[in-house]
């Protein structure tokens, strides 16, 4: 008997740690109560711009709604540019996901994306 109480016991424990290591998904609208949080934001791609005149050279993808309404943003910095092509095409119009540590900007949340594998198209 005690053997199977502390076999059940390690079971729920492994569980309990794996679903806290498994990262969030939430939407658009929820993101705006995790920042600081790393999380998955799902969305559909309404808006994009390149703003290559801009310090940085940001491209912004904002989910769910357009600027100036929007209330999660996408940001790839010119520096990573190149390795995601064109952005504001390959994501516009989409359901994606994106992962990685939740900012703020001007109170709307945004996640910068340095990597591809950081979006998922869905």
């Amino acid at each position: 008997m005690r053997k199977r109480t502390v076999a059940i016991l390690t079971l729920a424990l492994l569980l309990f740690v794996a679903g806290a290591c498994t990262p969030k998904v939430l939407t658009a609208a929820q993101a705006k109560d995790h920042v600081g949080e790393t999380a998955t934001v799902c969305g559909k791609g309404v808006s994009a711009r390149y703003s290559d005149k801009s310090r940085g050279q940001p491209t912004f993808l904002n989910l769910d709604r357009p600027y100036p309404n929007h209330i999660f943003t996408i940001v790839i910095w010119g520096s990573d540019r190149s390795k995601f092509n064109t952005p504001e095409d390959a994501y516009r119009d989409k359901q994606i996901c994106v992962t990685g540590k939740f900012e703020s900007y001007q109170g709307v949340p945004q996640i910068i994306a340095r990597d591809p594998g950081q979006i998922q198209v869905k």
